[in-house]
């Protein structure tokens, strides 16, 4: 009995060194199970910051993307209607280049006309200016001879005067 005893109360002892040893092992597993709920709860904690900032970052891109949308939009149609513009201000610029263009070919065209025409009319007047210099040389030259044939028979009618006047002077 006693032999029992002393087996049953060693099975005892080493079934409460077992208990203590399990308790210990459950205290420790309980402290790091409280490590672990700890740290599971900080990252919840820090997941939802996360979660609110990532929605506070997609709201404010939806907003920035939008803005840029609309920026883009109103540049794009500023940029259309400055096209626009400069088209229809192309195409003025362009029918007025061809009205000039075709004034300067009329201009060229009288230019020529009139450059003919003075030429024509500067042959005219050179024919008329040599046909006039001939007729003034040619009465030049017969002036001359008149005056030459006037001064002959002036010396001969002087003579004639002179023997008139001697026979004249004779007779008285």
């Amino acid at each position: 009995g006693v032999f029992m005893y002393n087996h049953l109360q060693q099975k005892v002892r080493n079934a409460e060194a077992l208990a203590q040893k399990y308790k210990q092992q459950q205290e420790a597993l309980s402290a790091q199970l409280q490590v672990v709920y700890e740290h599971r709860s900080r990252l919840e904690r820090s997941l939802q910051k996360e979660r609110g900032e990532h929605k506070k970052t997609k709201e404010d891109f939806l907003v920035y993307k939008l803005e840029a949308q609309e920026a883009l939009n109103k540049e794009k149609q500023d940029s259309m209607n400055r096209y626009g513009a400069l088209s229809s201000q192309h195409k003025i610029l362009k029918n007025q280049h061809e009205d000039v263009k075709k004034q300067l070919l009329d201009l060229q065209l009288q230019h020529n006309s009139l450059k003919l025409e003075h030429r024509k009319t500067l042959e005219t007047h050179s024919q008329k200016y040599a046909q006039l210099q001939q007729e003034k040389d040619s009465e030049v030259t017969n002036l001359q001879d008149t005056v030459f044939k006037l001064r002959e028979e002036s010396k001969l009618l002087r003579k004639a005067h002179q023997e008139v006047h001697s026979q004249l002077l004779n007779a008285q």
